[in-house]
């Protein structure tokens, strides 16, 4: 048995049917499932069971014997949100937990961390286990993240096999329920809909011009290719970047939704919204020589490939992966 945290998200739901494609029906399913909205990316798809998040924990230990491997991609995931108890709660000691109980029980496990451990990027992007404690992120969310990856490496006692994945910019379907969360391209598609404008916001920063912010927009398709990759490799455990490992401007994004609804570009610059300004990230780029040493070889979607897949088989008539 496969079982995923977070399963009804978006790259937990992502998740699920890549594993369904693959032949996995027996996948047990912990979240929220309060949330109408998001339980629609859940619909139609394989699954043994649905077990409430904080029920996991016991519903784990009478289980134990069935499980063959957990994906923990639940989280708070709010970068806007500044209250540390909320990330200590469901980020850094439910996580704690679970690599407790896989240790216990001898359960391989891989988890989501968050390009966000890299805050404004000072050390770089690098993916090496030394960089981890000088890094300085720049929210609670982030923190949370580093937190526990630095608090991993520091155990003596491990799962069989255990992998941290910081996920860059990831978008794609089933981020219809993730409100100011979801991707940048879910924004522009909703806002150009709309409006038939783009708003992208204005650069704060003098070593960079407006719209020329850059982040490694990553497709989610890939990423959960990457998760089933570790998933059967089971070996070379530790902390890995995941991205494309190419920065793209938000000037290419907006561009490129423009091009994949066959519309002319139309765009304007806003202020960083205040609550944010000076939590924002202007560039993030993967580095990706750890995943490919291991033996990764997939090439990853280029950000043209992705939006135009995007916007023309999901966002336009609304439907989920």
């Amino acid at each position: 048995m496969i079982v995923i945290t977070g399963a009804a998200g978006f790259i937990g739901s992502c998740l699920l049917t890549k594993l369904n494609a693959n032949g996995y029906k027996k996948i047990t399913l912990v979240d929220d499932f309060t949330n109408g909205m998001k339980n629609s990316n859940i619909i139609g798809k394989n699954y043994y069971k649905l077990v409430d998040r904080f029920e996991f924990f016991n519903w784990l230990n009478e289980n134990r014997e069935e499980v063959e491997f957990i994906f923990h991609l639940g989280a708070r995931t709010n970068t806007t949100e500044f209250d540390k108890s909320i990330f200590d709660k469901f980020n850094l000691n439910y996580s704690i937990q679970l690599w407790k109980c896989c240790t216990e029980f001898k359960i391989p496990l891989v988890y989501a961390s968050s390009a966000a451990t890299y805050g404004s990027g000072e050390h770089g992007y690098d993916d090496r286990i030394d960089f981890i404690p000088l890094l300085k992120p720049l929210n609670p969310y982030g923190d949370s993240k580093n937190d526990f990856d630095k608090w991993v490496l520091q155990q003596t006692e491990k799962p069989p096999f255990w992998a941290g994945l910081k996920f860059f910019n990831v978008y794609g379907p089933n981020e219809y329920h993730k409100g100011r969360m979801a991707s940048v391209i879910l924004h522009a598609f909703n806002q150009i809909t709309e409006t038939g404008c783009m708003n992208l916001f204005r650069s704060h920063n003098t070593a960079f011009e407006d719209g020329k912010q850059m982040r490694d927009f990553v497709y989610v398709k890939d990423v959960v290719k990457v998760c089933q990759f570790l998933m059967l490799h089971k070996k070379d455990s530790g902390i890995y970047n995941l991205g494309t490992g190419e920065a793209r401007t938000f000037l290419d994004l907006a561009t490129n939704v423009f091009d994949a609804m066959h519309l002319k570009p139309n765009i304007k610059f806003i202020d960083i919204p205040i609550d944010i300004r000076e939590k924002y990230q202007y560039f993030t780029e993967a580095k990706m020589d750890k995943l490919k040493s291991i033996g990764y070889e997939v090439p990853f979607t280029s950000l043209e490939e992705g939006i135009d897949e995007y916007v023309s088989n999901y966002l336009k008539e609304g439907k989920y992966y």
